[in-house]
């Protein structure tokens, strides 16, 4: 995440980082941030070192997160189970938004469209968790079948067999 990276990082590698693992040009968060690109070319050369609000704003631009928003990774019939409606958590309203995969690359693409859209975590498959943790900069937390759901699946199994 780059508001964490840059108290890691000097902020021009900060940057300079996060605008490569999302493609974009200077000019271009320049826009999204509201900031003049000359500014932004002084700070990435080191000629000038960033003011606060500056900071703010490439922040901003670059984790646009909605905290009202989390993303589940999951087959459709999950989803479909799950429904869309929000839950309440601590007085909040939390919308669920679905990502359909069914294929590894199906929830690496889901991953990275969940986090450019602004969700604020990620919910997926344990097998999952782990890859989809290396690419995105929002949490990642992982589903966790319970005991039931294994018996279930097993019942099932064992009727096709027989």
């Amino acid at each position: 995440m780059f508001s964490r990276s840059i108290f890691r990082l000097d902020f021009k590698v900060a940057l300079e980082e996060a605008l490569d693992r999302r493609q974009m040009s200077l000019k271009e968060l320049a826009e999204l941030a509201g900031i003049p690109p000359a500014t932004l070319y002084k700070i990435t050369s080191g000629e000038r070192d960033p003011r606060l609000s500056t900071v703010r704003a490439i922040v901003m631009a670059l984790e646009p997160y909605d905290q009202d928003v989390i993303a589940i990774i999951a087959a459709k019939f999950l989803l479909d189970e799950i429904g869309g409606e929000p839950i309440e958590h601590n007085g909040r309203k939390i919308r669920i938004k679905g990502y359909t995969a069914n294929t590894m690359e199906d929830c690496i693409v889901a991953a990275v469209r969940a986090e450019k859209e602004g969700a604020a975590g990620i919910v997926c498959a344990p097998i999952l968790a782990t890859l989809i943790e290396r690419i995105v900069d929002v949490p990642v937390v992982i589903l966790r079948p319970d005991s039931r759901t294994f018996k279930e699946a097993i019942d099932v199994l064992c009727r096709k067999i027989e």
